[in-house]
């Protein structure tokens, strides 16, 4: 697969929730980095850690989203390119919209990711994952 072609497999992986085969997508030695994560995480540097990180999960059924927007420019480099989108979508339990602001910088090389950098309003994500997981103040009450 092309640089945009891993790209997009991944951005909409993620939207759908399809994260078992997300792994595949990046060589057995990598460097995945998140600049803008509040907590600072470690570098994930193989495809053993990156199954950790996307974990055996399916789609969130308390919420909907999509990679919109999308946008990819190519570089001087054949290996880099930068993907500017969004993941907007819904809480399915009250309706509530959100539209997340992401760019990833990717070095694909032999249709695998060699070295990502990917940043996301991770406090934005986390606010949205908050709201959902919120009781509703009616719950409990008399």
């Amino acid at each position: 697969m092309t640089p945009e072609e891993v790209f997009r497999t991944l951005v909409h992986g993620v939207a759908a929730g399809r994260y078992a085969g997300l792994p595949d997508l990046y060589a057995e030695q990598t460097d995945v980095r998140h600049p803008m994560h509040p907590a600072r995480p470690e570098p994930l540097r193989s495809r053993a850690e990156l199954r950790a990180h996307f974990g055996d999960g399916g789609p969130d059924p308390a919420v909907s989203f999509e990679a919109v927007d999308i946008v990819v420019h190519r570089t001087a480099d054949p290996e880099v390119i930068v993907g500017e989108f969004a993941y907007a979508g819904t809480a399915t339990a009250t309706g509530e919209t959100f539209h997340v602001p992401c760019v990833f910088v990717l070095r694909v090389r032999d249709g695998e990711i060699v070295e990502s950098r990917d940043y996301v309003d991770h406090a934005a994500m986390a606010q949205v994952r908050e709201r959902l997981a919120e009781p509703d103040a009616t719950d409990g009450a008399s």
